[in-house]
């Protein structure tokens, strides 16, 4: 760099990190999956119980999920069951909400779905509009970057990134973080698995829950076991995706917020100094 753009001390390049493709993308994709999940809890309440496997008659016995409440001395309680063991879920608001004088009897409570209230029709349709709109943001996020090389050059793990991931554990742990040019190896194994089996995964479950797409593509029953079993998984799906959201939010709040904020919205990086510089980057 001439002496003019000399960077103050202790301060590393801005260097454009971030495509447009790549910030439009990422603010769209957290307000699809935001309306997604509340609308989905909403669905979710109108049946509240998760399957494993094939009806068995007129009823489900394979149940590894049910949220709801029952009668007890002490009045209605809320219960949850996971593979068969039921504990009290009152505390945490599953099965029974609301106040004494006026319960409420839904697996999710009205603060955390869309709707705040009970009704199945506009949550459905909401979770479809905003469904659709994630999909089409996916393909238009994998056309634009494996284009313009973030693909190749962000996402997919090399061997060296393999090699780096225990000494990046140890750098995490200790909350050092190294701001450079491309991602560090657990950032690229944590967007890998989002992008290429996460994302893929709850759209093609949630396709499969689809009649219509049923009778178009008969091989998605058979993929996911059914439409119970993919209803499922793509609930599952749903909480690993919220779990990768609220590490990536508490990652970004360690890093340093402001120059993560000012990738995602301008493209311009703060890197760590000693970071070669290329044309175009800023002091």
């Amino acid at each position: 760099m001439s002496e003019a753009n000399e960077l103050p001390p202790g301060k590393g390049p801005l260097i454009y990190r971030q495509s447009i493709w790549t910030r439009v993308t990422h603010w769209t994709w957290a307000i699809c999956l935001f309306f997604l999940l509340l609308t989905g809890l909403q669905i979710f309440n109108a049946h509240p119980a998760l399957y494993i496997g094939q009806q068995s008659g007129f009823e489900f016995e394979n149940a590894i999920l049910e949220i709801g409440a029952v009668n007890t001395d002490a009045g209605p309680r809320g219960q949850t069951t996971i593979f068969g063991n039921s504990f009290d879920s009152t505390a945490l608001g599953l099965g029974l909400s609301g106040t004494p004088e006026r319960p409420t009897f839904t697996a999710f409570p009205g603060s955390v779905t869309i709707p705040g209230y009970r009704d199945l029709g506009t949550g459905r349709v909401v979770h479809f509009f905003f469904g659709w709109i994630f999909v089409a943001t996916i393909m238009i996020w994998f056309v634009a970057s494996f284009i313009n090389g973030h693909i190749r050059r962000d996402i997919v793990p090399r061997p060296s990134d393999i090699a780096g991931v225990p000494r990046d554990i140890a750098d995490h742990a200790t909350l050092r973080f190294h701001h450079g040019r491309s991602y560090g190896p657990l950032q690229k194994l944590a967007y890998f698995g989002v992008f290429f089996i996460l994302f893929p995964l709850i759209v093609l479950t949630g396709l499969t829950m689809s009649p219509g797409m049923d009778a178009a593509w008969p091989w998605l029953l058979d993929l996911f076991g059914g439409r119970q079993t993919a209803r499922t998984i793509h609930f599952i799906t749903m909480a690993l995706l919220l779990g990768f959201f609220l590490i990536h939010i508490i990652m970004v709040l360690a890093a340093g917020p402001i120059n993560e904020l000012r990738s995602m919205i301008t493209g311009w990086y703060r890197a760590s100094p000693g970071t070669p510089t290329a044309e175009g980057d800023r002091p």
